[in-house]
């Protein structure tokens, strides 16, 4: 059974950091399965934060360097689920 690896991405300013998730995410597409955000809207306002969950694909290494990208971004969290 092949090995599965999600990712958690939480983005705690989305206005600020959004675009900065945007461009690693996209440098790093061809490693993303899936890919599903999530956020709040409360009274037609959308939230601050944003959470994003990543399912990836492919070479250990790139998917390493996706979550250290990811992680390089101030004001990003990153959890890590791997099923083996």
């Amino acid at each position: 059974m092949e090995k599965i690896t999600i990712l958690g991405v939480r983005i705690t300013n989305r206005a600020e950091k959004s675009l900065a998730v945007q461009d690693v995410l996209t440098m790093y597409g061809c490693s993303i399965r899936t890919r599903l955000g999530l956020h709040d809207v409360v009274d037609g306002n959308c939230s601050h934060t944003g959470l994003i969950l990543l399912e990836l694909t492919g070479v250990e290494e790139e998917m390493q360097r996706l979550e250290n990208a990811l992680r390089a971004i101030e004001g990003v969290e990153v959890q890590k689920m791997v099923f083996a």
